[in-house]
């Protein structure tokens, strides 16, 4: 099971200290969000907003205090002395503004996807690794009460070996101008199985088909298919055309099955004590098909989850992994995971839903290694 600094923990058994700086640049959707959770948070000290819409960005900083506001990283930099920026623009503005402040030694913190492509992403990496900073991906969802006790079932093996996933996003969303419905919706889903999975996300290749009945030129509906180890498999659904709205994942094992439904907060999580269970494990393609089949029908239990804003547990962690000198939970290499399966998806796109094989898994290496 792999090991993270816990934000919860945070401001625990910690002696006081100066708070840190930090500005946020990009003042549209995701930045009031950060600006005003650390704003309300006890590690940072948000000294000024930046965007190139500076009326904008001024409307934000009065809003979380009257702090300044400038309209380039630039000016920002220069004018201001904070030891890190918390990046809310659009995915092909990431690799400039990251490397920029990276260069300038501020710590980053950037929404998600780290980047509009793998090679900025390993960029933005051996840059922040060369200087010794944090860069840290917004997967928001890692944070939350509900994925943390995802990764402590599956991690623990109370759902015993996982035999599918299936996630679906659905909503009737804004159609972005820049990017597709894989790449505005499934980075969510991606990084939470980075998260809860054991080993992370790493598959081989991925299959990935999408429709654009809108003639928008970008898909807005789309499915992801992927094996995981043991010949389970993966299914992520996203549509940007849905008039009802689903956020729900179930990841079903041997031993039991989790569902996560996002919009239920009176019960985000339910564990079922039901499946199917073999007689014996089949040895032969005879031996499988005689197998007698069995139905486990058992309890239903949900656990009790605090509801904590997930934001103010991302800027807590920024702060913690900067002052330790630890790599967040959702650091540059789970930004990196994701995004190499991103690029798949694009590629199996271009070819009609042919597989197409992931950069830099350990799985698609070992296969090319065995040809």
């Amino acid at each position: 099971m792999r090991s993270f600094p816990n934000p919860f923990q945070a401001h625990t058994h910690r002696q006081p200290s100066p708070n840190l700086r930090i500005a946020v640049v990009g003042a549209g959707y995701w930045g009031p969000n950060l600006a005003r959770n650390l704003h309300a948070s006890p590690d940072w000290d948000l000294v000024a907003i930046c965007d190139l819409d500076l009326d904008r960005a001024r409307k934000l900083a009065a809003s979380v205090g009257d702090i300044p506001s400038v309209e380039s990283l630039d000016e920002l930099l220069d004018t201001f002395d904070v030891d890190a920026v918390a990046i809310a623009t659009p995915a092909r503005t990431h690799h400039g503004t990251v490397m920029t402040a990276l260069r300038a030694g501020k710590h980053v913190l950037v929404e998600k996807p780290l980047a509009d492509s793998r090679a900025h992403g390993l960029e933005m990496v051996a840059e922040a690794k060369a200087n010794g900073l944090v860069l840290m991906a917004d997967h928001t969802y890692c944070y939350t009460p509900a994925v943390l006790k995802m990764q402590e079932l599956v991690q623990s093996g109370s759902l015993g070996e996982i035999l599918f996933v299936d996630s679906t996003r659905i909503n009737l969303g804004l159609v972005q101008p820049d990017v597709n419905v894989f790449w505005d919706l499934a980075p969510h889903d991606l990084s939470i199985l980075d998260f809860v999975l054991p080993g992370g996300l790493n598959p081989a290749e991925v299959s990935a088909f999408g429709a654009d009945p809108l003639g928008t030129g970008r898909d807005c509906v789309g499915h992801l298919n992927f094996r995981l180890p043991n010949d389970a498999t993966a299914h992520v659904h996203v549509n940007w055309l849905s008039p009802t709205k689903i956020r729900q994942m179930v990841i079903g094992g041997s031993l039991r099955t989790l569902v996560w439904d996002d919009l239920n907060p009176q019960q985000r999580l339910s564990v079922y004590d039901r499946g199917v269970s073999l007689d014996r494990q089949p040895k032969t393609a005879g031996e499988k098909a005689s197998t007698n089949i069995s139905y486990r029908l058992g309890d239903t239990w949900s656990p009790a989850l605090p509801e904590r804003e997930a934001l103010s547990q991302v800027v807590a962690e920024l702060a913690c992994c900067i002052r330790n000198g630890q790599e967040a939970r959702t650091g540059g290499a789970s930004g990196l995971r994701v995004l190499s399966v991103l690029e798949a998806v694009t590629r199996s796109l271009t070819q009609d839903g042919q597989p197409a094989a992931v950069a830099g898994s350990e799985l698609a290496e070992e296969m090319e290694g065995a040809r």
